[in-house]
């Protein structure tokens, strides 16, 4: 057989990766080719899923993970002033849930997503990546969860919405039913009530963690049961009748 010949699935892996690769930088420079040069350069609009599953040659993961680089080294090109603070965070978000739907198993987009680009002094962006891995942590808990616990972490410490944070840590309690999921991910709503002084519902919350039968570590079960007898006391102190 000739080598023209030869089936598609005969070409070796790394030059269909390649071919990948030199396609989607053609699709960015093109995107970003009508435009002057400039110092400070935003990102250009993402491509769909569909058009990097075609891309891929059959190679989803690999193309994903060079296109993680590529954004991820998109602010740091030597002619790019522009920090990824200011970048675009639609078409962030957009580059982003391309690159997880073209490989959904892979952590690398909300791991960045998370430690990266949420770690933003501007409130409004931050809001906008932390309510993007909340959307994207619901299609699959038991793996994404990791993302959504440092999310609620960042909206309780660095934004100061307790309401929010407890919003993601009540769907971290809820749908995570991965039993080597550490307990601190699955009790963060308890701590999170008890810092909005809302101590009668998270001695709900606690109490029905231990009645659901999830917890079946006993350590994890005994820490559990005293942090609600805890609770209970406190409420029995609060209710109290001062002295006269």
């Amino acid at each position: 057989m000739r080598a023209s010949e030869r089936p598609l699935s005969a070409v070796p892996a790394w030059i269909a990766v390649l071919l990948a690769v030199t396609v989607l930088a053609q699709v960015s420079w093109r995107s970003m080719s009508h435009t002057r040069a400039r110092t400070a350069e935003d990102l250009p609009p993402a491509p769909s899923a569909r058009a990097l599953q075609l891309a891929s040659l059959g190679e989803p993961g690999a193309l994903a993970r060079l296109a993680m680089v590529w954004l991820l080294a998109f602010d740091a090109r030597a002619e790019n002033a522009l920090p990824y603070q200011q970048l675009d965070y639609a078409r962030l978000i957009g580059w982003l849930s391309s690159i997880l739907a073209l490989d959904p198993r892979s952590e690398y987009p909300l791991f960045a997503a998370a430690r990266v680009y949420a770690e933003n002094s501007n409130p409004a962006k931050m809001r906008a990546m932390l309510e993007f891995i909340h959307e994207q942590f619901a299609a699959d808990p038991n793996h994404r969860w990791p993302a959504l616990a440092h999310a609620a972490l960042l909206a309780k410490h660095r934004l100061h919405d307790l309401p929010l944070a407890r919003r993601y840590a009540a769907d971290l309690q809820q749908l995570v039913t991965d039993p080597t999921v550490p307990l601190w991910a699955k009790q963060m709503q308890v701590f999170i009530l008890e810092d909005m002084n809302e101590l009668d519902a998270a001695r709900v919350v606690l109490g029905g963690m231990l009645a659901t039968g999830h917890i079946r570590d006993p350590e994890e079960r005994q820490f559990l049961e005293e942090r609600l007898k805890e609770l209970e006391a406190h409420r029995q102190t609060e209710r109290k009748p001062l002295k006269r």
